[in-house]
């Protein structure tokens, strides 16, 4: 069903005659159209068609100034889809100048001398054509406007789980290193150290960004290491260290069947980030570019940070003397690759520490003093 009275239909009348504009005005008006606007000066059309977008133009083609053909030329840069509303008055009806119409945009002609009748259903008959046309555009809009507010509902959606993962990701993360005695802002540093390497090492900033948000996940497996090794304050045994080390193969279990990106790179990075570039790392003593590049990475900025970070056993090292420990065990314990990379982006990595730094009474040295 039309939404629009064709009475009501806004209609243009253009023609250089005023002669002719009075009979089309006089014939419309007693048929019951109301909305009418005409002008004899084709200069105008193209600003009173921006101002009401009519829902037809009755446009003669020969007019001086500018003819039908510049007239239809100039509306096409006004219509969004290039559909035209007019209907062509002529008193040329050879072929030529009807074809010439037709591929300017015209969509009818009524040739002069004008016939009541005809121009009449001619009119009628295009305007429903118009407001039928108006109609189906109308719905398809509201059809792209729900479709884009659906759209967003989702990504919002969307956005709010892959939050609520990360945010359940972080807690488990802060969670196994406070476990450890450590503030929580060493998986904050250390899992951007991770993305400015991973990027280094030529990841993509989706790839990196994923690291950023897999690496707080690296020691998780912690939570299954009972205590009385996990905070032994000297020096673990042989059983003991063997236990201690069983922290990445829990994690990784932990983190097994899940098969988002997020959760597999976590998996990954907590099961590999202690293997050495020579093989004598663990789990399972994997060597040189067998190590997942997640895993070589992690473990190079879990150190770094380790080394140059306080703890209850020991005193944090200069970040040159961390430097110098990185190329010393470079091509035993860290990719040699990856240990040049590190230098290269450490003007970044120090700005990273000193925005997430240690508080001056660390959270491990109040428990200590209670």
């Amino acid at each position: 069903m039309l939404t629009m009275d064709t009475k009501t239909a806004s209609i243009l009348i253009v023609d250089d005659e005023e002669a002719n504009v009075l009979i089309l005005r006089r014939l419309l008006e007693k048929e019951g159209y109301s909305a009418l606007i005409t002008t004899t000066d084709p200069r105008e059309v193209e600003g009173l068609y921006r101002s009401h977008l009519f829902d037809i133009v009755l446009l003669d083609i020969n007019m001086p100034h500018l003819d039908g053909f510049g007239v239809m030329a100039q509306l096409k840069t006004v219509e969004e889809d290039s559909y035209l509303p007019v209907l062509v008055l002529t008193a040329h009806a050879d072929r030529n100048t009807r074809l010439r119409a037709l591929e300017a945009g015209a969509k009818d002609f009524i040739t002069k001398p004008f016939d009541r009748i005809e121009v009449l259903d001619r009119i009628h008959n295009m305007l429903e054509v118009r407001l039928l046309h108006k109609q189906i555009r109308g719905q398809n809009e509201i059809l792209e406007k729900k479709v884009r507010e659906r759209t967003q509902e989702l990504r919002e959606k969307a956005d709010e789980l892959q939050e609520t993962r990360l945010e359940i990701i972080r807690c488990l993360g802060r969670a196994a290193e406070y476990r450890d005695n450590e503030t929580g802002l060493h998986i904050i540093r250390m899992s951007k150290y991770s993305q400015l390497l991973g990027k280094a090492a030529g990841m993509s900033d989706e790839e990196a960004e994923l690291l950023l948000n897999a690496s707080p996940m690296h020691d998780i497996g912690k939570i299954g290491i009972p205590d009385s090794i996990l905070l032994k304050p000297g020096k673990l045994n042989a059983g003991e260290w063997e236990t201690m080390k069983t922290h990445v193969t829990i994690g990784a279990e932990i983190l097994s069947g899940h098969h988002s990106d997020l959760m597999e790179m976590s998996r990954l990075v907590a099961l590999t980030h202690h293997e050495k570039w020579d093989g004598t790392g663990y789990p399972k003593g994997l060597k040189g570019k067998d190590i997942p590049l997640v895993g070589r990475i992690v473990g190079l900025a879990d150190v770094f940070d380790a080394l140059t970070s306080e703890r209850p056993y020991k005193k944090a090292w200069s970040v040159e003397e961390a430097l110098a420990e990185i190329n010393r065990t470079s091509g035993t314990h860290f990719d040699p690759e990856l240990t040049y990379l590190l230098k290269t982006v450490l003007p970044d990595m120090l700005l990273i520490k000193e925005q997430h730094a240690e508080p001056a009474v660390a959270a491990w040295q109040l428990k200590n003093k209670l």
